[in-house]
């Protein structure tokens, strides 16, 4: 056999290394390379004499704890071979490079660069060729590829390395180039670094450079001379920079990633001497890609935690649905919706497991409406968003936005027509409302063929049918949700502009919904069981201490307890913990935290779990109406905004409502699905179900899913969804660019310095009046809180199902929330004094501490262990 490798004798590129691997290629594709051929690793082992081959195998057992000092020689056949293919590389006598190409050098995770000996300028003599290869095989066994190859926890058992000997150029200018920025991790931006002759010196540390940034049209962003102070030229004009930048990217087409290049100028060509990838790079951002703000403020509320794969793709086609009829019903034109329809289809993202506002596309919803800045607030208020998009994004926008004078009237008169259509709207919303609850009747209504006996084709034809008829017609809910967020918007200007010197919250306690709340209502029920349990000692002791199977007896054992819990559970059955989330348990299917809510407030007194309600709100009335007097203008239209933004909010809680009794009917829809895939061993158990898309689960049964295996697409996504539970959430709110999943941290830069910091005084939004003193119960999970009367209840965030502790607690600390989230509306309707939005309330309050807690001002105050 042949002791040397040529490039283009393809059936032993296994032999070649990595880059001599990577030259091999690229000649092939066209690239301009100096002449070589390598000399493979058999050469090494067959050069071995007995005593080198006895020392390699023991270091190789034990595991190469130390380097190994052996003197290695180029022999026999494999010498021979060498003598005749240098004759053939240099039949002029030209000089030769001696360089490594080991197996692993050169990769995309370990480059091994400047590890092994490398040999310019060799005259192209077989001995000190030899010689040379001799050397670059003993280096694979140095003390600095040893130390290398630990740090980055590989075989500690070195290989000998492939060898490239290549023809030397006589270079007018030399260097490297990276077709993107190593440092800043820039895709656009090529670095180009050149010195005079070769580039052995630049490589070594020991010459300075002129180096180039370059961009994706060839354009000089900047040039850096080597020495700044002289004024001689660069050792390159700026087209033959842009040239080299031109090569590195090439390169980097061809491997499919960015390239760490070699490159000269010789004989009036520009060749390519190595290429490589940028590892250093490989998980970075671009951070000239799309800058992205993510947010989840208020959806947290919704979808708290780690969420399945199901519940995302249903959320997102309901939020995408949902929004392009709010468009519809403001008047936008069909052709502006349509031009938009990348923006409706990225509300959301889902970012390791965890649902997020994609600001930037909502405030792109918005601006399609005119009247967009007036507009903006408003929104920000309605989805709790406590920074508003920076000004250089928000900028962005402006192009969609009308400018120029021409553009301002047509604006304008778009935005009579939104006025109109919202006025007609208003008008109108009474009978939309009953004509949507109409709807959701029928739609709701028992089946036929009752879901549990229904073929898998059936429930995919039943869910298609409510898609259809209630969540591509949610009208009522979407007018009703804008003009409510208006009318509370307007209301704390009245308040501020007309009831000055009035004490901080008033706009709040006005709120209140006079005590018909559908919200409310389970706290009353709650009450009312509680009242009969009281009556029942062996009731009471079990309730919230035994299993729901054991204590059934006496619960059927007590008439009214039992007809009292049936009514709560047939009404409020699907409003559960993390109710939004298809995956989540009901109330209906687990009982548990419903009994244990109605022991702790059992046990109870009465007098220390009843909170006035409507008399606070009167009491607001009244001294709103005391300071604007009887100026007739303004108490008429100070109290139909009133009126409007209390019966918005009622209304909106009922049709949030409703909208839980839609999300139980799919829940129960792809649970039915999920047992029959089961039977059918296509899932290995029905709760697989929800680690798969929606549109795969229809797919699968309509025909079109672009695959069947279901178990292991459902097993990847489990274990994705098990270890982001594991791991820390993403922050708050943070910023990605470019290619989203990849290459973020999903953090923003905390400043320790800030105000407030380690501070004994936060301040939030205060959302619910009233200042209460007390210790706090920090609760991750209020089916294992243990809350006792008097205490504050301090929660990241809180969604329906949190409201068996609401009679409990003394006040409220929420982390997350806006004005008009669940907690904050249910808390004025209650009359408990509540902070939402206290950032970073979990890390700054622990069980145990005492607070003073002022719902008017949103301010908390650590008083002490």
């Amino acid at each position: 056999m042949s002791w040397v490798v040529w490039p283009g004798e393809w059936q032993a590129r296994r032999v070649l290394g990595g880059k001599a691997r990577a030259l091999a290629e690229l000649m092939e594709a066209g690239f301009e390379v100096p002449a070589w051929f390598v000399v493979p690793p058999q050469a090494f082992y067959a050069s071995l004499s007995d005593d080198v081959e006895e020392e390699l195998a023991r270091a190789s057992r034990e595991g190469a704890a130390e380097p190994v000092e052996l003197t290695f020689r180029v022999v026999g056949e494999a010498a021979a071979d060498l003598g005749e293919a240098l004759a053939r590389l240099c039949p002029d006598g030209a000089p030769v490079a001696v360089r490594s190409s080991a197996a692993e050098e050169d990769g995309s995770e370990h480059s091994f660069a400047g590890q092994f000996e490398s040999h310019l300028d060799v005259p192209s003599d077989a001995g000190e060729v030899r010689l040379a290869v001799a050397k670059v095989w003993a280096s694979a066994y140095g003390e600095r590829v040893r130390a290398y190859r630990a740090e980055r926890g590989l075989d500690p058992v070195p290989r000998a390395p492939a060898v490239m000997v290549q023809r030397m150029l006589n270079p007018t200018t030399a260097g490297v180039a990276f077709s993107a920025d190593p440092v800043t991790g820039r895709r656009g931006v090529a670095v180009v670094s050149a010195v005079r002759g070769t580039a052995a010196a630049m490589v070594a540390g020991i010459a300075d450079a002129d180096t180039w940034r370059i961009d994706r049209e060839g354009r000089v962003l900047e040039q850096e001379k080597a020495s700044r102070a002289g004024g001689g030229k660069a050792c390159l004009t700026d087209e033959a920079a842009s040239a080299v930048a031109t090569l590195a990217r090439a390169a980097e087409r061809h491997y499919g990633r960015p390239q760490d290049i070699e490159w000269a100028h010789a004989d009036g060509r520009l060749w390519l001497l190595q290429s490589r990838p940028i590892t250093a790079i490989a998980g970075m951002f671009d951070p000239d890609g799309e800058r992205v703000i993510w947010d989840n403020s208020n959806i947290a509320e919704s979808y708290g935690g780690v969420t399945t794969a199901m519940t995302f793709s249903f959320a997102r086609r309901a939020y995408e649905a949902v929004y392009r009829e709010f468009c519809r019903l403001l008047r936008v034109p069909e052709e502006v919706i349509a031009a938009n329809d990348a923006t409706f289809a990225r509300m959301l993202g889902f970012i390791r497991n965890r649902l997020y506002y994609n600001l930037p596309n909502w405030y792109r919803v918005l601006a399609l409406l005119p009247g967009f800045e007036s507009n903006r607030a408003f929104m920000e208020q309605m989805m709790g968003v406590r920074d508003a998009l920076p000004a250089d994004l928000l900028e962005t926008l402006r192009p969609r936005v009308a400018s120029g004078s021409a553009a301002r009237w047509r604006d304008r008169r778009r935005f009579i027509g939104m006025v109109r259509a919202l006025v007609r709207e208003h008008r109108r919303l009474p009978s939309s409302v009953r004509s949507f609850h109409d709807r959701m009747e029928r739609a709701l209504a028992p089946p036929g063929v009752s879901i549990d006996r229904m073929r898998p084709d059936e429930l995919a034809a039943h869910y298609r049918a409510l898609e259809r008829d209630l969540l591509n017609h949610w009208d009522a809910p979407l007018v009703n949700d804008f003009l409510t967020m208006i009318f509370c918007g307007v209301l704390r200007r009245v308040v501020a502009n007309w009831c000055g010197g009035t004490p901080s919250g008033l706009a709040n306690d006005l709120l209140a919904t006079q005590g018909n709340l559908l919200s409310a209502e389970p706290v009353d029920r709650l009450h009312a069981l509680a009242a009969i349990a009281r009556k029942d000692p062996a009731l009471l002791d079990g309730l919230g201490r035994l299993p729901e199977a054991r204590l059934r007896p006496a619960i059927r054992a007590n008439a009214a307890f039992s007809e009292a819990y049936d009514a709560y559970l047939h009404r409020f059955g699907e409003r559960c913990m993390e109710e939004l989330k298809l995956e989540s348990l009901t109330l209906a299917d687990a009982p548990g935290p419903l009994l244990a809510g109605i022991g702790e407030l059992a046990r109870a007194s009465e007098e220390a779990t009843q909170r006035t309600r409507v008399p606070r709100a009167d009491k607001a009335l009244r001294l709103a109406r005391e300071v604007i007097g009887w100026h007739p203008v303004r108490r008429w239209i100070f109290g139909w905004v009133l009126r409007n933004a209390r019966t918005g909010l009622r209304t909106r809680e009922a049709l949030r409502f409703e909208r839980t009794r839609v999300f139980g009917r799919v829940r129960a829809i792809v649970i039915e699905l999920g047992r029959r895939l089961h039977a059918a061993r296509v899932l290995g158990d029905p709760r697989e179900v929800f680690h798969l898309e929606l549109g795969e689960l229809l797919g699968f049964v309509e025909g079109n899913s672009t695959s069947a295996d279901l178990r292991a697409l459902a097993a990847v996504r489990q274990r994705e969804f098990e270890r982001n539970g594991r791991e820390p959430a993403p922050d708050q709110r943070f910023e990605t660019h470019g290619m989203v999943l990849h290459g973020h941290r999903y953090r923003v830069r905390r400043d320790s310095s800030a105000p407030g910091h380690g501070s004994g005084v936060r301040t939030g939004i205060g959302c619910s009046s009233g200042v209460v003193r007390g210790r706090v119960r920090v609760v991750k999970d209020p089916r294992t809180a243990g809350l006792e009367p008097g205490e504050i209840l301090v929660a990241e965030r809180t969604d329906p199902g949190w409201v068996l502790l609401f009679p409990i607690a003394a006040g409220l600390i929420v982390e997350r929330g806006s004005l008009l989230s669940h907690a904050s509306i249910l808390a004025r309707e209650l009359g408990l004094p509540a902070v939402v939005g206290l950032q970073g309330a979990m890390g700054w309050l622990e069980t145990g501490v005492e607070v003073e807690l002022d719902g008017a001002s949103g301010q908390v105050t650590r008083i002490a262990p």
